[in-house]
């Protein structure tokens, strides 16, 4: 029998080598597509804490039970309250605060310590609340001038500012958003990830909530022009004492007369 030359086999067909090779490329495609979605390139939500998967509703609400759990928070920006408008510039404690508050007419320093408040402003501030607003020069008021004042519980003054520096009292009502809540915009803010809540019409006002850890709130927009508030810093230590003695003066006993 005579040998078979070399070559001189069955070869496969052309057609046959095609449609392996096209069997091959798709199934390649097939695995990087499922890869791509792997990698979450179309999920939003991909490494975040998962909040902003739920109904806005409870966004609200997980994020105010998370600001109420923190121990301390700085607050700053701005809120209109009864017709004025106030600049803060606050580090708030479960125990008190301290920081900076800007009005038209003033700025001054407050500092809690416990149930013991602190206020730190110059004369024409005290002249005006002693003179009923006129800011006309005082020489009981200038005693008090860049003096930490220990405020009276029953004075007017701590009613009107002990509540900047009530972290629990501040934040309920700050934070209370009203009407039907719906989800807005995705952003970030200070690089960190965030989704907007919105109020109603009406209430208005806009809630960004983060979407990396804890779901605090890191900046809230009051409706009607109310203000804008960032909060940073949740659970950072907030350094509280009170002032040296030599710097503090008591406000009953160097401003004589009653309102």
């Amino acid at each position: 029998m005579s040998a078979i030359p070399p070559g001189a086999g069955p070869r496969p067909l052309a057609g046959s080598r095609r449609t392996g090779r096209a069997a091959l490329v798709g199934a390649a495609c097939a695995v990087l597509a499922v890869a791509l979605t792997a990698c979450g390139g179309e999920d939003p939500d991909a490494g975040t804490n998962g909040v902003g998967k739920l109904p806005a509703a409870k966004i609200e609400s997980k994020a105010r039970a998370a600001a109420q759990r923190a121990d301390t928070v700085h607050l700053s920006g701005n809120v209109v309250s009864q017709g004025r408008t106030y600049k803060l510039d606050m580090s708030l404690a479960k125990d008190g605060a301290k920081g900076e508050l800007t009005t038209k007419a003033a700025a001054f320093q407050l500092l809690r310590v416990g149930d013991a408040l602190y206020l730190k402003a110059n004369a024409a501030f005290w002249a005006g609340e002693k003179s009923g607003g006129s800011g006309r020069p005082n020489q009981a008021a200038d005693k008090l001038d860049g003096k930490y004042v220990k405020v009276p519980a029953g004075d007017p003054v701590y009613q009107r500012f002990s509540g900047f520096t009530d972290k629990d009292t501040l934040l309920a009502g700050l934070l209370g958003l009203h009407g039907k809540l719906t989800t807005g915009d995705r952003s970030d803010i200070d690089g960190v990830r965030t989704i907007r809540v919105a109020a109603g019409a009406g209430s208005g006002g806009t809630l960004d909530v983060s979407l990396e850890g804890t779901p605090y709130p890191l900046r809230l927009r009051r409706a009607g022009g109310a203000g804008v508030v960032r909060l940073a810093d949740w659970g950072r230590n907030v350094d509280l004492k009170a002032p040296d003695k030599g710097q503090v003066v008591d406000y009953g006993s160097k401003i004589s007369g009653k309102r």
